[in-house]
């Protein structure tokens, strides 16, 4: 049981959603915080049919907190987090900011649950792209070793926050009426197009997003030697992150074995009848904590490379549901 939890950046997107799963699934605490900017200070929050007021996230917010989950913009994870570790919360951060720090473990808790036993006070949840890919990459690495992985995502808006949901919303009413949009999150129209750049250049003609995406492959399967080959492009959806994946393992896994591994893993749910029109799409799977894999196919260029589809809400175990996942395996651990 924790005594006290502080949800910090609680009135934005994935806040919101955090609140929600820590309702629904009985989230075994005593006393609730809710903070956030100074701008939302005073706002009402219903919890557990109770209402609260959103504090603002100063240190002194944290006196008396045992848990914290943040889903805030990177710089200020790097200032509250310390806040809280300062006295004596555990962070379980939903930012960029602290994933490859190697004091701090890089936690999904169907992959490397152990991990969060070695944290020092921050545990971090992985870039939502990252997050979908290694689950659907677990089974198949413990049943055959995965060396390689070639992976072209198709990011949707609300990875980009709110602004990003309404520039594909506005700058398609614009472009449909023949008006101009000027675009708020994206440096190219969103509507009827697709940017293949998410994040800033990082090296070699890759961007930050897919540097995110080895790097944090990397640390959660505890092996630099795992290659990873991405592109992430912004599509014009609202929700649900989708992903084409290829993987090479040690031996030849067959599309009957690899089926049969993603229905028995948790969290993952299979969808795969071609000749019916049966797969994931983002419209089906979104509001939903699982991965959902269809298109199961032997890779034609690759003795031992298997190929798949990949579809998961972005802002569930994409982020909130992760972190929820994370406070519920430490609560675990402590008793």
């Amino acid at each position: 049981m924790i005594e006290t939890l502080a949800l910090v950046g609680a009135t934005g997107a994935v806040g919101q959603i955090v609140r929600d799963l820590l309702e629904r699934r009985n989230f075994p605490l005593q006393r609730i915080k809710f903070l956030a900017s100074a701008r939302s200070a005073g706002k009402q929050i219903t919890f557990r049919g109770e209402s609260h007021p959103v504090e603002t996230l100063c240190p002194e917010a944290f006196e008396g907190v045992d848990l914290a989950i943040g889903s805030t913009p990177d710089d200020v994870a790097e200032q509250f987090a310390p806040w809280a570790v300062e006295r004596g919360a555990v962070v379980v951060d939903e930012s960029g900011f602290w994933r490859m720090h190697d004091h701090v473990p890089l936690v999904v808790p169907e992959i490397n649950p152990e991990a969060a036993r070695n944290h020092q006070g921050i545990i971090s949840s992985p870039n939502c792209s990252t997050t979908q890919m290694v689950v659907a990459m677990k089974p198949l690495h413990d049943a055959a070793r995965i060396r390689r992985v070639v992976v072209s995502t198709y990011q949707a808006t609300s990875g980009a926050g709110v602004a990003g949901e309404q520039d594909l919303e506005l700058g398609s009413r614009a472009a449909l009426a023949g008006e101009p949009y000027d675009y708020q999150a994206f440096a190219h129209p969103i509507a009827f197009n697709l940017i293949p750049q998410i994040g800033s250049h990082k090296q070699a003609g890759y961007t930050s997003e897919e540097m995110k995406m080895v790097w944090e492959t990397q640390k959660i399967f505890g092996d630099p030697s795992i290659r990873v080959c991405p592109t992430c492009v912004r599509v014009p959806v609202t929700n649900c992150h989708s992903e084409s994946i290829m993987v090479e393992t040690d031996r030849k896994v067959s599309v009957a074995e690899a089926t049969q591994l993603f229905r028995d893993f948790p969290g993952i749910t299979v969808i795969d009848d071609l000749a019916n029109g049966e797969y994931p799409m983002p419209l089906s799977s979104n509001e939903n904590d699982d991965v959902f894999i269809g298109r199961i196919r032997e890779d034609l260029s690759s003795d031992h490379g298997l190929t798949f589809w990949c579809v998961s809400d972005n802002l569930r175990k994409g982020a909130a549901t992760n972190a929820v996942q994370i406070a519920e395996l430490l609560c675990r651990q402590t008793t």
